[in-house]
């Protein structure tokens, strides 16, 4: 085997059938002089990306900025009060998401690729960062190749570049060709020698972020990110207005900057937070169950997934393949079986039909000169055999894919349909005595003709113990299951069946998808359950073609043939045992190598949903009525409603900490579709009778009393009252609360909402506290006042809900 020997040890050579490879004492030397395979890419964002990204934003840093300028004017309370929420909601995103990054971060050295190299004539697997320059690393089809190379001695192997490159076509390899980091084997094997590691290889140079922490915009973050920049143009908009006014009015600086702090605070920059945080608790929630979440978006994708497709192989079966029985056509069954065993034992590329061959049919390896390894969109391999034993070209493969070549007047009788319908695998074997060669003048595989058949196999293929209960659980939850296999149609179906998928079911074979045009393609897709004789293209354009019919598709795969599939399909699965390819790929590994997490997942994600959700009514409806409260003080004429301290006690007690409870408590259920449509019949009923009742209740204590403190504790109170109240709204624990929302019949927020009310009574009896928030004192007669306007606020407000006024107005009546 010729090996490129500048990059091997002088003491140590490849010989004809040996690779020595590097020894230890070389691998140390090269580590000492910088030539290893050291840098790392990181699963998530570091800790000092967590702190930063969480501490200083647009509106942190402004509200930073007025609490600087209130500790020089002598307001150093207000300026803690100011900056001490953003503070906490730092600090509670920061400890959540470190956390999360130290839980996702050990479970995901589980799916980090391995490397196999030959030091000191033996095989190693290590970890990719011990690799050192002129390391032999060898490669099989799924393999990731995870340095810069070049490919040595006389293997072949096709490699799909397409994480580099954006090309989905394969790249075949063959001795003295450069190999890139990044990239999978597709089929074949091989040997390369290390060239550029670390920092100079082409995974670090153009994808050093690919497995890194990536903000992916989702349909809920995208909706987010609009209301935000809505409510940050108002909220500049009512500041300059204000300030125009105070420069009118004469107000003092103090008073001033004080307003700018509670109009700035009303950009509810929260809403982030919500987000991340809600994400990361997901996230870790699923690595419990058995899912390793590559990326932010597969919480939300979960939640929408509508259809589910899925490779038979290594999904719905256990991937051990076991020999079953031979059928001889042409020869003995002796001959038939030493054939068999002498070819798998022969050959330089391994897959699991040929591992049960072996396993079953023991055989000597002997002299081949050509061979192509087996293919999931040829469905067979061949050898070239050159030996008096073995002589001429064998193939074995998918008895239909093989059938046009073989010699007219050939049968291959009725037993391998049989064992198709009973749920067998089946390959033939066929025989060509002439020698011919295997590869086209362009090094394309091509299938030798007028082959005489030998025999079938076939084998059993095991179900998965989980199967039948997980396809049951998606049926109920609405979700079809789509099987496409490369396997035979009628074997596949005959397996779903037994996996209670139903009888049925239709059936469609690859050969008759590639005759049909984009339209019967599109409505086959659509209509099909079983899948068989599918190329990975197929399987991709079978994706794609669900996903313009409207659906939200999950793929599950395990081989390197599903990578493709798995990359057009909004949420891809790869199991922890399948290809390096298949996991770097997918958004979630299972890490049980089971989907029957897959309809929890899919509930969990409606519960994380569903949490946002509540959570963003809240956050939303107390910023809209805050904006409307300031702006009709400001056209009533009367003094700036509330103080920073004011807001933040409001803030802390209606959404800082309800928001984050709900989202912990949520429940799963279908999930609305767009954000702004399930929430605004909810905010926008609730704030403007918030502030209705607010201002009516502030104007008035100020007109009869002249007390701006006292009118600012009672509206205060009563925005408090009003946001807690919300709180059941939004989860409503009885029919009496439903109104804004379905019940949920969860009282927990409920039971929040009283604790939270006892805490802020507690604020108002204990006057170190009632000061330092700058509450006046409230009698009898301000609490009933204050208890009646909420219960009166509470009954129109559920009036409004219920009988829908503002879909009436609107004339949006029956929409969701």
């Amino acid at each position: 085997m010729a090996i490129a020997t500048e990059f091997l040890p002088t003491t140590k050579k490849a010989t004809a059938n040996r690779v020595e490879g590097l020894t230890e004492q070389e691998v140390v030397a090269r580590r000492q002089r910088g030539e290893g395979n050291n840098v790392q890419l990181g699963t998530s964002r570091s800790y000092f990306q967590i702190v930063r990204e969480n501490a200083f934003t647009f509106i942190n840093n402004i509200l930073f900025s007025i609490g600087f300028v209130l500790v020089a004017m002598g307001r150093v309370s207000d300026a803690v009060v100011t900056a001490g929420l953003v503070l906490i909601n730092v600090i509670v995103g920061v400890v959540q998401e470190a956390r999360a990054k130290r839980k996702l971060d050990q479970i995901a050295l589980l799916s980090r690729p391995r490397a196999t190299v030959v030091r000191d004539g033996h095989e190693q697997h290590i970890d990719p960062s011990q690799i050192v320059v002129g390391d032999i690393l060898t490669l099989h089809a799924g393999d990731q190749i995870v340095v810069d190379g070049e490919l040595v001695g006389e293997g072949r192997m096709d490699v799909d570049e397409s994480l580099l490159t954006g090309e989905s076509d394969l790249v075949p390899k063959i001795e003295g060709d450069t190999v890139y980091s990044g990239s999978f084997v597709v089929t074949g094997s091989g040997l390369y020698v290390a060239r550029k590691v670390g920092a100079q290889s082409l995974a670090h140079q153009i994808t050093a972020g690919a497995r890194a922490f990536r903000k992916v915009k989702t349909p809920l973050q995208r909706d987010v990110d609009f209301v935000v920049r809505v409510l940050v143009f108002t909220v500049s908009l009512i500041g300059m207005l204000l300030a125009g006014s105070f420069l009118v009015r004469s107000v003092p600086l103090v008073e001033g900057v004080m307003a700018a702090a509670v109009v700035v605070g009303l950009v509810p920059q929260g809403l982030f937070l919500t987000i991340a945080v809600t994400y990361a608790i997901g996230a870790v929630r699923m690595a419990g169950k058995g899912a390793l979440i590559q990326q932010a978006n597969a919480i939300e994708s979960m939640s929408n997934v509508d259809v589910v497709a899925l490779d038979k192989t290594g999904t719905l079966t256990t991937n051990n393949l076991k020999f079953y029985d031979l059928a001889p056509l042409t020869v003995s069954r002796e001959e038939l079986a030493k054939k068999l065993g002498d070819y798998v034992a022969s050959s330089l590329n391994g897959n699991r039909t040929a591992e049960a061959i072996a396993a079953a049919l023991p055989g000597e390896a002997t002299r081949i000169c050509e061979e192509v390894p087996f293919s999931s969109a040829r469905k067979w391999s061949a050898i070239c055999f050159d030996d008096p034993k073995m002589s001429g070209n064998y193939v074995l493969g998918a008895p239909e894919m093989i059938q046009p070549a073989l010699a007219p007047g050939s049968s291959l009788g009725m037993q391998g349909t049989e064992w198709t319908e009973l749920g067998y695998r089946v390959v033939l074997l066929a025989y060509s005595a002439e020698q011919r060669a295997l590869h086209d003048a362009n090094g394309e595989p091509q299938l030798p003709s007028n082959l005489t058949p030998l025999g079938l196999v076939s084998f059993s293929d095991e179900l998965r113990p989980e199967a039948k209960d997980t396809l049951r659980e998606f049926a109920e939850a609405g979700i079809q299951v789509k099987i496409i296999s490369g396997d035979n149609p009628h074997t596949v179906a005959a397996l779903a069946r037994q996996a209670g998928l139903g009888t049925d079911i239709k059936v469609v074979s690859g050969l008759d998808l590639a005759g049909m045009d984009d339209a019967q393609f599109a409505q086959t897709a659509d209509e099909a359950t079983i899948f068989g004789r599918i190329t990975p293209q197929q399987k991709e354009a079978l994706v794609r073609a669900l996903r313009n019919k409207g659906h939200y598709v999950a793929m599950i795969g395990d081989g390197v043939n599903d990578v493709l599939s798995l990359k057009q399909s909004q949420l891809g699965i790869a199991m922890q045992s399948g290809s390096q390819a298949t996991r770097g790929v997918a958004d979630m590994v299972l890490l049980n190598d089971s989907f029957s997490v897959l309809p929890g997942a899919i509930k969990e994600g409606q519960r994380i949903i569903n949490g946002m959700h509540d959570a963003i009514r809240l956050l939303l409806a107390r910023t809209l009525y805050l904006m409307l409260l300031i702006v009709g003080a400001a056209v009533v004429g009367v003094q700036f409603p509330l103080t920073p301290k004011h807001s933040s006690i409001l803030a802390l007690l209606t959404v800082g900490i309800p928001t984050l409870a709900l989202a912990v408590w949520a429940q799963p259920g279908a999930a609305p579709r767009r954000l702004l449509r399930s929430v605004v019949n909810f905010v926008v009923p609730a704030a403007f009778t918030v502030s209705i009742a607010g201002l009516g209740i502030y104007v008035g204590y100020l007109l009869t009393t002249g007390d701006l403190n006292l009118s600012r504790t009672v509206l205060t109170t009563a925005t408090v009252l009003c946001g807690l109240a919300l709180i059941a709204f939004v989860e409503p624990p009885t029919p009496a609360w439903t109104g804004g929302n379905a019940l949920s019949s969860d009282k927990r927020p409920a039971f929040l909402a009283v604790g939270l009310l006892g805490l802020y009574l507690l604020v108002l009896a204990l006057p170190a506290s009632r000061n330092f928030f700058e509450l006046s004192p409230m009698g009898l007669a301000e609490f009933a006042i204050v208890s009646a306007v909420v219960a009166v606020w509470a009954v129109v407000t559920r009036f409004i809900w219920r009988q829908k006024l503002l879909e009436r107005l609107l004339g949006r009546q029956g929409s969701n």
